[in-house]
């Protein structure tokens, strides 16, 4: 059986553009992509702590190092910059995975720069 499980999170990020003219997607600083284990084009869900707006889009990567949390098209009518977002990615694992599985989890600052990353040791 296979259940379905966070694979990983950037935790309280701060939303820096809202682009509703863009098509589509969340764009992300690349180097807090890497540390949540975030693909180019991946699914994503994102909980708007500020609103309670919830949405899914898809991941595209931004400059690393910038501190981008770009959210494009449609979505960018659910968040303005500012805002506080959690973004997660989650997959289906088996029996085994489960037991090993640990999300990485990205703590980032008031400008998104990774401040702690939870779960890398058990991946």
């Amino acid at each position: 059986m296979f259940r379905q499980f966070m694979l990983g999170k950037i935790h309280r990020a701060t939303v820096t553009r809202a682009d509703p003219d863009y098509v589509g997607s969340v764009t992300v600083d690349l180097a807090l992509m890497e540390a949540a284990g975030f693909l180019e084009n991946e699914k994503v869900e994102i909980y708007n702590i500020t609103n309670g707006h919830r949405f899914g889009t898809y991941v595209i990567p931004g400059a690393r190092g910038d501190g981008e949390i770009g959210i494009n098209g449609a979505a960018a009518r659910l968040a303005s910059p500012g805002d506080l977002v959690i973004l997660a990615s989650y997959g289906w694992l088996s029996a085994d995975e489960m037991a090993r599985h640990m999300p990485n989890v990205v703590f980032v600052d008031g400008v998104n720069r990774a401040i702690s990353i939870k779960g890398l040791e058990r991946n």
